[in-house]
């Protein structure tokens, strides 16, 4: 069975052509490499892809719980051509996950470039390439809750952050003593934008955290366990 399918998600399969379908809108490593090497990169790369497809089809039974469907239409698209990247993922071995609803909900859209680069290539690529991932991803960061004290506290804590464009051009040390209150944005105004990068720090988080559970009880096939897991020969750190 192992050889129809790349990992098993609550005993159902997801079969080997979905990550094929991936990687063919991934670009491919350097040619010039070593033979041997080369082998091993894309040894890895598959591995990688099937974390990436596993994330999606992950996402799209947490949007299924929640009554929530994934567009795969809209002006959010990540790159030129995602909608069909995101078919190429779901087309083969669609599962009775795709969800349908009366209802049709906005596509998410996708974090900041400053912040898809801290989350690492896996994740990153879910959220490019999975509609899914981004509007749970965006579900998570709606339920957050930022208190009062935490926006005044990063706003007192980062006055740089906030100083004015004539304070900028007349290099006011913002953490020196000659700084005036009229040398920064007034808290009123600077509140919100520091309520929406909190908010998206902790769905962030929940999002780690959340995929983390999610996929404990996934298995993989030989040949498509996670690039970091050290029980296979080709093993290196990378998420």
């Amino acid at each position: 069975m192992s050889g129809e399918h790349a990992a098993l998600v609550r005993g159902e399969a997801i079969p080997k052509e979905r990550v094929d379908a991936f990687l063919e809108i991934v670009p491919l490593r350097d040619r010039k490499t070593q033979p041997e090497a080369l082998a091993r990169a894309e040894r890895q790369r598959r591995r990688w892809a099937t974390q990436v497809v596993v994330t999606d089809e992950l996402a799209r039974r947490a949007c299924a719980e929640r009554g929530l469907q994934p567009s795969v239409h809209g002006s959010a698209a990540p790159s030129r051509g995602a909608d069909s990247v995101d078919m190429r993922l779901r087309r083969v071995g669609a599962t009775s996950h795709d969800v349908t609803a009366d209802k049709t909900l906005p596509v998410a859209a996708l974090p900041a470039e400053r912040t898809v680069a801290d989350l690492g290539s896996i994740v990153a690529a879910a959220l490019a390439h999975s509609p899914a991932a981004r509007l749970l991803l965006t579900e998570l960061e709606a339920e957050q809750d930022v208190p009062e004290t935490a926006v005044r506290d990063y706003y007192d804590r980062n006055r740089d952050r906030f100083l004015t464009p004539d304070a900028l051009r007349r290099g006011v040390d913002p953490f020196g003593a000659t700084a005036a209150p009229a040398d920064f944005l007034p808290y009123e105004q600077a509140r919100e934008g520091i309520a929406h990068e909190l908010r998206q720090a902790l769905g962030r988080r929940a999002f780690f955290g959340w995929l983390d559970q999610a996929r404990t009880g996934v298995e993989y096939a030989p040949g498509h366990e996670h690039p970091g897991d050290p029980s296979h020969p080709d093993h290196e750190h990378r998420h």
